[in-house]
């Protein structure tokens, strides 16, 4: 048996027992990932990083015409100072962020899943005002990424509790 079919046959072996339990890709075709996709209605933005936050979610599941599901969210951040130089300049910060979310079925306004995120990201404080300003927007968008991708990474995992 040469290296190749070697290969092959072991990586066969492997995934034979997650054929028997019940294991579909989250992302493949018909998987939980697909089946999101236009079902969820995320509540409106009220600040320009409740915005940011929506859009990601809404690029990564798609706005729907009819939805069956209603997310809406809380989000919490935060600024630090993190690096202060001896002259009592601040050169970097740290920005932490969490959403407290919470997935109800339209129809029947049964909460079907409720979730927490968090995350952080950093800036440096070391340019002019305006590389400063830009600098921490920037970190702001990072952040709502990050943030908006962790929420659709849990529920596309949980989705086979709540029967999408």
């Amino acid at each position: 048996m040469s290296s190749s079919d070697r290969r092959a046959f072991l990586l066969l072996l492997a995934a034979l027992p997650l054929a028997g339990c019940g294991f579909e890709p989250a992302y493949g075709t018909g998987g939980p990932a697909e089946r999101l996709k236009n079902s969820i209605r995320v509540a409106d933005p009220t600040d320009r990083h409740s915005y940011n936050l929506v859009g990601r979610l809404e690029e990564r599941l798609r706005r729907p015409v009819t939805p069956r599901y209603m997310l809406d969210y809380t989000l919490t951040t935060e600024s630090v100072r993190l690096a202060i130089t001896p002259a009592q300049e601040i050169t970097r910060y740290n920005i932490t962020g969490k959403v407290d979310f919470t997935l109800t079925e339209i129809a029947t306004g049964e909460t079907v899943y409720t979730g927490s995120v968090n995350s952080f990201t950093g800036y440096s404080a070391s340019g002019t005002p305006v590389a400063t300003q830009t600098a921490e927007r920037d970190a702001y968008d990072r952040l709502m990424i990050i943030l908006a991708d962790q929420m659709v990474t849990r529920l596309i995992a949980s989705s086979g509790n709540w029967g999408v």
